[in-house]
C-alpha cells in the first residue's frame, strides 16, 4: 500500500478506528483496487508503529463488513465486489434526525435534569417519595442473600417474562388481603415499575392512531406519555367531587386510566356510585379500566373503598399496583392483575420486551411478602404517615386559613390545597424552592390550570417536627 496513513499518537484509543476508517475510505474511493493483496498484519504493524493485534482487529472488521477476502495461506486481498456506499460504517457523528420528522408525542418531552429534583431542601414535601428511614433494611438485605445462595445452588438461565412463580403467588395474596383483589397467580404479571406497566399495557391495548384513551384531567402525566408515545389519541376528562366524570367520557373511548382510590393529583377518592358508572359504560361500549392504585395501602380513618377491580365482573379492568410507594422507587418492582383473556397477549409482549426485573430482586421480594414483613411495614408506615397527615392538616387550618384550603383525601402519600386566587400555583412553587421549601403545583398535567389552581404537599420526605414548620414558612412566603 503506497498510500499514506495518519495514525494518532501513541498511546491513543482511536488507532484501531483511525485505521479502519482509512483503508476502508481507500477501497471505497478506487485507491485498492480489487484484488490487491494488502501487506501482512506484522508488516503494516511495523511500518506504522502500532500493535499487531491492532491490524488484526482492523481487517477482521473489514473482512466482515465486505471490503476485504481473507485466503488461507495466501494473504488479505481487497474484495472483488465492494459494497455499495450505503453499507460504508456511518460517519463518526451522524447527523440525528430533525425534531420536524419525530413522532409529535416525544417531540413534547422535556429531558430529565437532576435539577427536577435539588437534593436537600430544607423542608421537603415533594410528591411520591416514600421515607426510607423506617424500612427494614438489615431484614432486605438478609432475604437478598438468601436469594443469592439458593440461587447459585440451583442456578436458572432464563425465567418466565411474566415473572417467577414465587413473587406473583406472593402479591396475589398480598392484593387480596390489603385490597381485596380477588386473583391468582396465574393473573399476576411482574413488571420494572408502574411506568413499565403503563407502557406495557399500551403496547396490548393501543393501536396507534385509532385507540381513543380516555385519562383524568388533571392526571398522571407519565401514564399519559406512555399511551400517547405509542399512538394512542388521549383525551382528558375532567373531574368532581366523586371522580372522574363518567357522562363526560367519550362514546370512542376503548382505554380508561383513573386513580379510583386516591386520584392524583387532587386526592379525592371515586365514590361507589361514580364506580358502578364507568364499569357500566365499560361493558357498553366494550371498553377496558386501568385502575392505577399507585398507593391505595395507606388508608386514614373509615373503611377503605375495595378497588374498583373487586367491583368488576365482566373482565374489564387491569389492576396496577408498585411497590416504589410501601418500599422504595429504586426496586423498580410492580405488577398487573389482568383478565384472564389478557393472559396470553401480556406473556407475548413481556416475553418480546422487557420483561420483568431481575431474577434475585423477585426471589428477595416473594420472601419479604411472604414473611409478613411488607405487611408490617405498611402497618408502621401508615401511622407515620398519618401522623405527618394530620399535622399538615392542623397547620393549614391554624396558620393558613383563606390561603390555603385542603383539598379531601383520606388515603395516600400526599394532601392537595388550592390556593387562595390572588396567587398563582407555578410562581408560588418556584418561590418556595428558591426558599428551600420543596412544594409542587397541583395540576402539572391537566388543562385547567385556573380551576386546579393549588399545591400538593407529599409526606414522605418531610419529618415528623417540620410539617408545621414548613407550612409557616411558606405561609410567611405568601405575606
Amino acid at each position: 500500500m503506497e498510500f499514506h496513513i495518519d495514525m494518532p499518537a501513541a498511546g491513543s484509543r482511536d488507532r484501531f478506528a483511525a485505521l479502519h476508517r482509512q483503508i476502508r475510505a481507500a477501497i471505497i474511493d478506487g485507491r485498492l483496487a480489487a484484488g490487491v493483496r494488502l501487506p501482512t498484519t506484522r508488516e503494516l504493524a511495523d511500518r506504522l508503529g502500532v500493535s499487531r493485534n491492532t491490524v488484526l482487529a482492523a481487517y477482521e472488521h473489514l473482512a466482515t463488513e465486505g471490503y476485504l477476502q481473507p485466503r488461507q495461506r495466501a494473504g488479505t486481498f481487497v474484495a472483488g465486489a465492494i459494497p455499495p456506499r450505503g453499507h460504508a460504517a456511518p460517519p463518526s457523528n451522524p447527523p440525528g434526525p430533525s425534531l420536524a420528522e419525530l413522532p409529535d408525542a416525544w417531540r413534547r418531552v422535556a429531558p430529565w435534569s437532576a435539577e427536577a429534583m435539588p437534593p436537600g431542601p430544607r423542608f421537603d414535601f415533594r410528591v411520591g417519595l416514600p421515607d426510607h428511614s423506617q424500612f427494614p433494611w438489615d431484614r432486605w438485605r438478609r432475604l437478598c442473600g438468601h436469594a443469592q445462595h439458593d440461587f447459585a445452588r440451583a442456578p436458572r438461565a432464563y425465567t418466565d417474562p411474566a415473572g417467577d412463580p414465587l413473587l406473583r403467588e406472593a402479591i396475589a395474596g398480598h392484593v387480596s388481603l390489603s385490597r381485596a383483589v380477588a386473583c391468582s397467580a396465574d393473573d399476576v404479571f411482574i413488571t420494572s415499575g408502574a411506568q413499565h406497566a403503563f407502557a406495557l399495557l399500551a403496547d396490548v391495548l393501543v393501536t396507534p392512531q385509532a385507540t381513543v384513551v380516555a385519562v383524568e384531567d388533571p392526571g398522571y402525566a407519565p401514564l399519559h406519555a406512555a399511551m400517547a408515545f405509542r399512538g394512542a389519541q388521549l383525551q382528558r376528562v375532567p373531574l368532581d367531587k366523586e371522580g372522574l366524570r363518567v357522562d363526560r367520557l367519550p362514546p370512542e373511548a376503548r382505554v380508561i386510566c383513573v386513580t379510583p382510590s386516591h386520584q392524583f393529583p387532587v386526592g379525592a377518592a371515586m365514590s361507589l356510585n361514580r364506580r358502578a358508572q364507568l364499569l357500566a359504560f365499560a361493558r357498553q361500549h366494550q371498553a377496558v379500566v386501568i385502575e392505577d392504585d399507585y398507593d391505595g395501602e395507606f388508608r386514614y380513618g373509615g373503611r377503605p373503598l375495595d378497588a374498583l377491580h373487586s367491583l368488576d365482573d365482566s373482565g374489564l379492568v387491569f389492576y396496577v399496583g408498585t411497590f416504589s410507594k410501601v418500599m422504595f422507587p429504586a426496586l423498580r418492582a410492580g405488577f398487573v392483575v389482568a383478565p384472564a383473556w389478557a393472559r396470553e397477549r401480556l406473556a407475548a409482549a413481556l416475553h418480546a420486551t422487557q420483561g420483568a426485573p431481575p431474577l434475585l430482586t423477585q426471589l428477595a421480594l416473594a420472601a419479604f411478602i411472604r414473611e409478613g414483613h411488607l405487611a408490617r411495614h405498611v402497618r408502621r408506615m401508615r401511622r407515620l404517615y398519618a401522623g405527618r397527615r394530620d399535622a399538615l392538616l392542623q397547620a393549614m387550618e391554624q396558620h393558613a386559613e383563606g390561603l390555603l384550603i385542603p383539598l379531601p383525601s383520606a388515603a395516600g402519600l400526599h394532601v392537595s390545597a388550592m390556593l387562595a386566587p390572588q396567587f398563582e400555583a407555578y410562581k408560588v412553587a418556584r418561590t418556595a424552592a428558591e426558599a428551600g421549601i420543596a412544594v409542587e403545583a397541583l395540576d402539572r398535567s391537566g388543562l385547567r390550570r385556573l380551576r386546579y389552581n393549588g399545591l400538593t404537599f407529599g409526606l414522605g420526605l418531610i419529618g415528623d417536627g417540620e410539617v408545621t414548620a414548613g407550612l409557616r414558612a411558606l405561609v410567611k412566603l405568601l405575606g
